[in-house]
């Protein structure tokens, strides 16, 4: 890749693919890794990815593909792009998962210290040059964000978005309700998974077997046969491992062990980002990372289309962040804006040094009777709006904005305010922000959730175009009084056409149909059985 004033790595080398050795860990245990290397003799830097998939699948060759659930968890990228130009691109199964030794601790702290380790081991071997990255999206950059929170020395730089940061607000709990869907679909992918026998036996204890007993006569938890079989049986497959995320319904310090540790300062080099499409499990890490990494950074979010499979979209960008911090290449990337975002639906981008981008005005819509969603302030004495929500029929309130006068771009965080009273003493709310084209088709942009009895704020890490919720205790919602609920959107950006609409719908159960593998990860959540 060449420019007017810098290259990066030119293709020099045939790729080998090698059977790594096993990488040994301090416990007597060890990673199984494959590797792409150079064919040719020398010390080269390494760059690592830790998955929990099948290994041969992580080094297909096969021509780029959209991403769909046969191919979804392939995301180490093209593994020998890397080797032709000088570098051994290591692929290593997590601890218990494929040929790795020891038990699954679902991104416990000892199977990100197992990666610190590995890092170390890397950088010492004689076809090394001591220098190691990482890559890979998904679960591979969850596991590199974690890793350089732990500052392994010989770790330089990562290479690391589509990557969720906090295990309860990202992954399992949005808004406080279980995302239950994408987890029972991500098990299957998962080689081999060999969990611990003793979370099974501790689940079994009389202790937790009562807090079973009571997670299995939630109306919510009884509705979904999968749940309560994991509560029944913990001994069997990954029950125990799914028994434990019911029990841990509250943000606590199971949690925490499973997310990024920004209180270290993290100093990695990182790029981090994902696309405006993966609002339901890794575009929040990517403006959280963005926020409090302290090392040098960049943030890229593309469209809303999951990465082709084999991930290659990225891969010369890849190259010149690497080129630089792990061969001293004068590549130039650091003179360019560190944000870079897309702006759906144009093929355009926006680029800046900030998020919220510093040129960002946000804008008040109000929500008024008769579904009309507008920047005027609510008349007086303005009519209320209402829905039923029932265990057959779910209903729902749109409310739309005239057609735009105007070109209108939408770029940033969305915070979404209401003012509800129900007759039950909880409420699960689901909101859903459409683009409507001048046709009148409606297509979902991103979303919000939040649990009624959990929507205690968390004063300080709220800001006004974000609120967060501390999740740590229900408080019952109070029948028929107007409550105050306060919902992060997920972020998003669009250029909207004169004739085309905005609207956001309002639900209490999650059960519309999705219409891309992309809107399946953000449903399959828990939801009202009762009227």
């Amino acid at each position: 890749m060449l420019s007017t004033e810098w290259s990066t790595s030119a293709p020099r080398y045939r790729a080998v693919r090698e059977r790594g050795p096993r990488i040994p860990l301090s416990d007597g245990q060890w990673l199984d890794c494959e590797l792409m290397r150079p064919d040719a003799s020398g010390r080269w830097p390494v760059l690592l990815g830790v998955h929990a998939y099948p290994m041969e699948d992580q080094f297909r060759e096969w021509m780029p593909e959209g991403m769909t659930h046969r191919r979804g968890h392939m995301e180490a990228g093209d593994t020998a792009f890397f080797a032709r130009r000088g570098y051994v691109h290591v692929v290593a199964n997590i601890r218990g998962t494929g040929e790795s030794g020891g038990f699954f601790g679902n991104l416990d702290a000892r199977s990100i210290l197992d990666v610190a380790q590995a890092v170390e081991w890397l950088a010492a071997q004689p076809w090394s040059n001591g220098r190691v990255g990482m890559l890979g999206v998904s679960y591979f950059a969850i596991v590199s964000q974690r890793v350089a929170a732990l500052a392994p020395p010989s770790l330089r730089a990562i290479w690391a978005p589509f990557g969720w940061t906090d295990a309860y607000r990202d992954r399992y709990y949005h808004g406080g309700i279980l995302s239950w869907g994408f987890m029972r679909g991500w098990l299957r992918t998962v080689d081999r998974m060999r969990p611990d026998p003793r979370e099974a036996d501790a689940l079994a204890s009389a202790d937790s077997r009562e807090r079973r007993l009571e997670a299995l006569a939630d109306p919510e938890i009884a509705a979904v046969p999968f749940l309560c079989e994991a509560l029944e049986r913990p001994h069997e497959g990954a029950n125990a491992l799914i028994a434990r995320m019911l029990l841990e319904r509250f943000d606590g310090p199971y949690w925490h062990e499973r997310s990024v540790d920004y209180s270290t300062g993290i100093q990695v080099p990182a790029v981090l980002g994902g696309c405006w499409g993966t609002y339901g499990l890794h575009l929040p890490g990517a403006f959280r990372s963005w926020v409090r990494w302290q090392g040098p950074k960049r943030l890229i979010v593309g469209p809303p289309v999951y990465l082709d499979r084999p991930v290659y979209q990225y891969q010369y960008d890849q190259l010149r962040w690497f080129d630089l911090w792990l061969k001293d290449m004068d590549t130039r990337v650091l003179d360019e804006p560190r944000v870079q975002l897309s702006l759906d639906g144009t093929g355009d981008w926006r680029d800046g040094d900030a998020w919220p981008l510093p040129q960002t005005r946000f804008t008040p819509f109000h929500l008024h009777g008769g579904g009309l969603l507008c920047e005027h302030d609510p008349f007086a004495g303005s009519s209320e709006s209402s829905f039923e929500d029932g265990p057959q029929a779910g209903g729902a309130l749109t409310f739309t904005t005239p057609p735009l006068v105007e070109i209108t771009e939408l770029c940033g965080p969305i915070a979404l305010t209401l003012y509800a009273a129900t007759d039950d003493d909880e409420v699960l709310w689901f909101a859903s922000l459409l683009h409507v084209d001048a046709s009148g088709r409606e297509r979902l942009l991103t979303r919000g959730w939040l649990r009624g009895s959990q929507r205690r704020l968390d004063e300080d890490a709220s800001r006004p175009w974000a609120p967060a919720h501390r999740h740590v205790a229900r408080e019952p919602v109070p029948r028929g009084e107007v409550v105050r609920y306060e919902l992060e959107m997920r972020p998003y950006a669009i250029r909207l056409m004169p004739g085309e609409r905005l609207a956001l719908r309002l639900r209490c159960r999650d059960d519309e149909r999705p219409g891309t593998d992309l809107e399946w990860i953000g449903q399959g959540h828990l939801w009202r059985p009762t009227p």
